[in-house]
């Protein structure tokens, strides 16, 4: 936890990572860094099963501290690209990481922060939540690859060479969240659907994320036999046994991640 970035855990197997550098939610070199901290420390508790990301005040996030790259040539930024003070790192690991991720969008998410809640697994907002593709504002570039494959070429292409604001309602119409909450139940419902993904079996759960993911990518052979290597080991776990067993006592299950 730093003074940026503030950890909680409201429910068994819910995480919360709140933004919290007022007025922007922007994230500096140090903060990223700590960002990875935070995660390492979930990512090896297993019994973190699902991940909400929201923010304070205003804005949800507005990606990278323009301030700290300005004086930058590119050499450096070059040199940095890789590194956890990098947001394409973070970015690339919140795609990947093991339990689902929900941004929890209560402001403004603009630039680098568009970036970040693209990498989220499941988005939902309330009627604060504006979204701004901000690269051709600031002379740089984001967002064309993720964005159009969350909410199709056309309206993707319209946040993208515009630089526009885009409000909520237009968000939900377009897919780029699926839920619209009130201001102040936003986290309410989005601690509830991480605390039902989170009483999920963990193993089917992990391995959805990580096939879905590739959805886009693969040739429907592939498709079908990745189906096949993972569907065998579900079937052959004691959690899918445990699933069933519930679900016939209608009881709630015990996952063991076996």
């Amino acid at each position: 936890m730093t003074a940026t970035l503030e950890l909680d855990r409201p429910k068994p197997g819910v995480a919360v990572i709140t933004f919290a550098n007022p007025p922007r939610n922007q994230m500096s070199a140090d903060a990223l860094v700590a960002f990875h901290d935070i995660l390492d420390e979930l990512e090896k508790d297993l019994q973190v099963r699902c991940l909400v990301i929201t923010g304070t005040g205003s804005s949800w996030c507005a990606g990278a501290d323009l301030r700290e790259e300005r004086g930058q040539t590119p050499e450096q930024l070059k040199a940095h690209a890789d590194s956890r003070a990098s947001f394409g790192t973070l970015i690339g690991r919140l795609e990947t990481i093991r339990f689902p991720v929900i941004a929890a969008i209560n402001g403004y998410t603009i630039g680098g922060g568009m970036e970040l809640a693209l990498a989220c697994d499941i988005r939902v907002g309330c009627e604060d939540a504006v979204f701004v593709c901000a690269g051709v504002n600031v002379g740089l570039i984001a967002s064309w690859y993720r964005l159009p494959r969350a909410i199709g070429l056309g309206p993707a292409k319209h946040m993208l060479l515009t630089g526009d604001k885009f409000d909520a309602d237009w968000a939900l119409r377009n897919g780029l969240i699926t839920a619209l909450y009130g201001a102040s139940s936003l986290l309410d419902e989005s601690v509830k659907l991480a605390d039902r993904i989170a009483t999920r079996a963990p193993l089917s759960v992990e391995a959805t994320k990580e096939c879905s993911a590739q959805a886009f990518e693969l040739s429907s052979e592939s498709a079908a036999a990745l189906h096949t290597e993972k569907f065998l080991i579900m079937a052959a776990s004691a959690d899918h046994r445990e699933a069933v067993a519930s679900f016939f006592e209608k009881r709630p299950a015990t996952f063991l991640r076996k």
